[in-house]
């Protein structure tokens, strides 16, 4: 079983988008644990916060734990952070997970109707995100 949630956060640390994904059907998942990993990914941003100014590297890998879930993160060039919060180890996947969505996310910011900061309604970056995290996370 792996879960995977994924948040894009703003400047003004506002959830921009945000995307779970799992290998368990919902029908048959006994607990929910969006709210858990919501609260995670937000007590993560200060950590994150804090490690982007201590190396050069966009990717930060696990820069947390709370319990069994692990939480990464990369940081764009304009400072808006992606955070996953999973509960087993796939840097690899989490690392090509996120270059892949930096250059959706890139693709979809230089759109003139979109303005930064704003949280991401493309059906066509949801569709991306879909692709993306079922080769890359759930594969």
């Amino acid at each position: 079983m792996s879960t995977y949630y994924f948040v894009i956060v703003g400047h003004n640390d506002n959830p921009i988008y945000e995307k779970e994904f799992s290998t368990v059907n919902k029908e048959l998942r006994k607990e929910d644990h969006r709210h858990l990993t919501q609260f995670i990914a937000h007590a993560a941003l200060d950590l994150v916060d804090e490690h982007k100014w201590k190396t050069a590297n966009m990717q930060l890998k696990s820069i947390d734990r709370f319990n069994q879930w692990f939480v990464s993160a990369f940081i764009t060039a304009s400072q808006i952070r992606f955070i996953i919060v999973h509960d087993n180890k796939n840097d690899e996947g989490i690392k090509n997970f996120f270059n892949e969505m930096y250059d959706t996310y890139i693709k979809h910011s230089m759109n003139a109707f979109y303005r930064i900061n704003t949280p991401i309604k493309s059906q066509m970056f949801e569709k991306k995100s879909e692709i993306f995290g079922r080769k890359y996370l759930l594969s």
